[in-house]
């Protein structure tokens, strides 16, 4: 006899091979999104290695410019009378030709410090990310876009200079308490002074008229 499945074994087997089938292609959808993200930022932190491909496709798309029938026909002559010599020096021509142009790029490359430049440029990227407000916009007004720009400017040099003109009136402060003190201790040196000198003098009357009182004239007559 055969066997036959009933109608509630069947719906669980394609309910459960329904489940099955999502789980493999959200596996797979979330393998793609991922595998596209790690992508997408590689490609956006290869700046560099972008700006050298660049280079040398352009480079190279330069130098097949300058191909042989191109270079020949400037030098019909010697063409004709020996090709082979002629593809030697052609041959010669475009390594030397490259070898110079790949120095002068990278002499130039870091004459401007372009490695560092992408660094900075990545930086400001990630900068740009964490920051909530929209980027600025010309609003087709060349006054109101000139304010704006140089508004914050001039709002931070107003506050770094109100800092330094506290710092200057707090050491403004400062000496003026240092020149009250040292104005404070002259008028007491000169107190003392004036005290000692008095004292001196009442004390040289005090000796003259003990003197005067001695009479030494009487005192050698006897």
């Amino acid at each position: 006899m055969e066997e036959h499945d009933t109608p509630g074994e069947t719906e669980d087997g394609k309910q459960k091979e329904n489940e099955s089938t999502e789980k493999q292609s959200d596996t797979a959808g979330g393998g793609e999104a991922s595998g596209k993200a790690a992508e997408e930022t590689t490609a956006r932190y290869n700046r560099l290695k972008l700006f050298d491909k660049v280079i040398q496709k352009s480079l190279n798309r330069f130098i097949e410019n300058a191909s042989f029938k191109v270079f020949s026909s400037k030098f019909r002559p010697l063409y004709k009378e020996n090709v082979k010599r002629m593809e030697e020096i052609h041959n010669q021509f475009t390594v030397v030709l490259q070898k110079s142009i790949q120095e002068d790029i990278i002499k130039l490359m870091e004459e401007g410090k372009i490695e560092s430049k992408f660094q900075e440029l990545d930086k400001l990227e990630n900068e740009a990310k964490d920051n909530p407000e929209p980027a600025w916009r010309p609003s087709g007004v060349p006054e109101q876009d000139f304010c704006s720009f140089l508004m914050p400017y001039y709002q931070k040099q107003k506050a770094y200079m109100k800092l330094e003109l506290k710092k200057i009136q707090a050491e403004n402060a400062a000496l003026a308490e240092r020149v009250r003190a040292g104005r404070e201790k002259i008028a007491q040196t000169e107190q003392c002074i004036s005290t000692d000198v008095d004292e001196w003098n009442a004390k040289v009357i005090d000796f003259e008229r003990v003197t005067s009182s001695l009479n030494p004239v009487d005192f050698f007559d006897e």
